[in-house]
């Protein structure tokens, strides 16, 4: 079951308060050479949300040293984990998963493409909501990429729902607020860039896990490097990839 509720199309912004009702939240980073903008996604986190709050950079050893700049700002709310010989997203979700201490363990992009003004509004909603997800395709969301990215991901997008049949409007989004016990629920999977959020939400869904979808609109990032789509070729492996994430999704078992 998948529920959803309007919500006006700018992000709401929620003034910072105590929230003891709620305790701690942690906050995941998975960073590979994000040192243009990570220092101001920080700040827009702690500028949105009060506390109290965690913040976790999992740093893939950034040749940019990402991890340095992280740990120069000096903040005991911050902690980077730099990660020296592994790489990969959603190991690096994963890890910062294991790291962390608060009731909800959300996660976002660090190249500000994502408002961090909603995280207010998607942690006030976990009160009722196992699940919130930030989406593009729910009324009042937008894709304000380039009209290829945006058309591609359209694309998936239709054959997750034509497939997987949820009612999901946006099943790559990976701007998202769970509770933890539905992640001790739902194991992540290592499937690629995006994939993997596919067969997550789908696995909360058949974990009994009731996902809500608010709207957000997505712009390009304006500084940095896509790691998504680095050349044709690796775009359509990543394509290929999520397109049998979809199918096994479908026809595996959730015990």
């Amino acid at each position: 079951m998948r529920c959803s509720v309007p919500a006006p199309h700018k992000s709401p912004t929620t003034p910072r308060a105590e929230r003891p009702k709620h305790g701690l939240v942690s906050f995941i980073l998975p960073t590979y050479n994000e040192l243009e903008t990570i220092a101001d996604r920080i700040q827009s986190i702690l500028e949105a949300v009060g506390d109290p709050m965690e913040i976790i950079v999992v740093d893939d050893d950034s040749p940019d040293r990402t991890w340095s700049t992280v740990e120069k700002l000096n903040d005991p709310r911050i902690k980077v984990i730099r990660r020296e010989g592994t790489r990969g997203l959603v190991t690096a979700i994963n890890g910062g998963i294991i790291e962390s201490q608060g009731e909800l363990v959300g996660w976002m992009d660090a190249d500000m493409s994502m408002p961090a003004d909603l995280l207010p509004s998607m942690i006030e909603m976990t009160d009722q909501h196992p699940v919130v997800v930030g989406s593009r395709y729910v009324d009042g969301g937008l894709d304000d990429r380039p009209q290829f990215r945006v058309v591609t991901s359209r694309m998936i997008n239709w054959l997750a729902g034509a497939v997987l049949r949820s009612g999901i409007k946006d099943y790559d989004s990976g701007f998202i607020m769970p509770r933890r016990e539905v992640i001790d629920k739902a194991t992540l999977l290592p499937l690629g860039y995006g994939a993997y959020f596919i067969d997550w939400l789908y696995t909360c869904l058949k974990k009994g896990a009731p996902i809500l979808e608010i709207p957000y609109t997505l712009v390009d990032r304006a500084r940095g490097r896509s790691k998504s789509t680095p050349n044709l070729w690796q775009f359509g492996v990543t394509g290929l990839g999520y397109v049998m994430t979809i199918f096994l999704a479908r026809f595996r078992t959730h015990g």
